[in-house]
């Protein structure tokens, strides 16, 4: 990017984990910042995350906009728009397929035809099991004929959050080539806390794992010794991301990932460590951990989603390209090991906070 020349970025999803942190990336970067946002609770947030951090608020604004209105609820279209960032979606376990779909696919066109109609850059986050060509095969998805994708199958198979993500990739992929827009596919694993701070909101699977360690939930390893859980720390994923917005030709698609994660086993001993509690030993076959998770009150009890099971898998990865791209702006992925016990270290300050000095008179 001219160092000489600010661009203006509008984010979707700014207001979540990985927005806020992005939004702060790109305005320590000299970036004009909008976020389109119809949350006035989640924004106060925002704002308060990025003032503590001391971010140039002069260059941060806000769009109101809402991804399951046509046009994106926008009274106009904004103005001097150079690259626009996708990264809100619908996340929960158990989403219906209708309401998955409503914003993380057809929102997810709409986004896409607002960056159309703007002349701009998308970047857009999809998953890391878009790279995963086992996982696809064995949901029926060919990705070079995606159109043939029987996807009643796949909400079926994965649920529908798994599901609308994988099929508004595709989507967005279809459209860019159709109408010749400009994209890049962020594909991150699952996102750890920050790799200095720790900070990790509760929504994260990441934060539901350590959870469930921290109050004995978890007594055996889910899969084989060759299942893992890949990690990304959330600034770091922030920077790649805003990487990609401001890179002169950054490539189509960016895979994030920590490839020095361990298998869960070593993961979870690394988080164990850090929770100072103990970790299981003893693993779990997968086919028998989700026939567990499909009876009736057992995921509630365990606060374990079968859904969530699909991200540990055993296929590992190839980031030479992404890596590349990577260290060409200077960012590093952090020791493993120190991320995660700083994530696991903030999360066990939420059970014993530190006590508060006594406040005078």
């Amino acid at each position: 990017m001219n160092k000489e020349r600010i661009m203006t970025i509008l984010i979707t999803g700014a207001t979540g984990f990985i927005g806020k942190h992005l939004c702060l990336t790109l305005l320590q970067q000299g970036c004009q910042v909008q976020a389109l946002t119809r949350s006035p609770a989640s924004l106060t947030q925002l704002t308060g995350f990025l003032e503590h951090h001391g971010a140039p608020m002069q260059h941060f604004s806000v769009l109101e906009g809402d991804l399951d209105k046509a046009g994106l609820g926008l009274a106009a279209l904004p103005n001097d728009i150079e690259c626009l960032v996708h990264l809100a979606a619908r996340f929960a376990w158990h989403l219906p397929r209708h309401t998955a779909r409503a914003t993380n696919v057809e929102g997810s066109l709409r986004v896409a035809e607002l960056a159309s109609q703007l002349g701009c850059r998308l970047v857009f986050i999809s998953g890391f099991m878009l790279a995963n060509t086992g996982y696809l095969s064995g949901l029926g998805i060919n990705p070079d004929h995606s159109s043939h994708t029987n996807w009643d199958r796949v909400y079926r198979r994965t649920g529908g959050y798994e599901a609308s993500k994988l099929e508004s990739a595709f989507a967005l992929r279809a459209y860019a080539t159709q109408h010749r827009l400009k994209t890049v596919e962020v594909q991150p694993a699952t996102v750890a806390g920050h790799s200095e701070t720790g900070e990790l909101e509760a929504g994260q699977p990441l934060y539901g794992l350590l959870d469930n360690l921290a109050h004995g939930r978890l007594a055996m390893i889910p899969g084989s010794a060759g299942h893992w859980l890949p990690l990304i720390p959330v600034d770091t994923l922030a920077r790649a991301i805003a990487a990609a917005c401001t890179d002169d030709n950054p490539p189509d698609t960016l895979l994030v990932l920590d490839r020095t994660t361990p298998n869960l086993k070593g993961l979870l001993q690394e988080a164990a460590t850090a929770l100072g509690t103990t970790a299981p030993r003893r693993h779990l076959p997968m086919g028998i951990m989700k026939a567990l998770l499909s009876i009736p009150g057992l995921p509630g009890l365990l606060n374990v989603a079968r859904e969530s099971l699909d991200f540990i898998q055993t296929c590992r990865f190839d980031t030479s390209g992404t890596d590349l791209f990577l260290r060409l702006h200077g960012i590093e992925i952090p020791p493993f090991g120190r991320s995660l016990r700083a994530s696991g270290q903030r999360y066990r300050l939420t059970l014993n906070p530190a006590p508060q000095a006594p406040r005078r008179n």
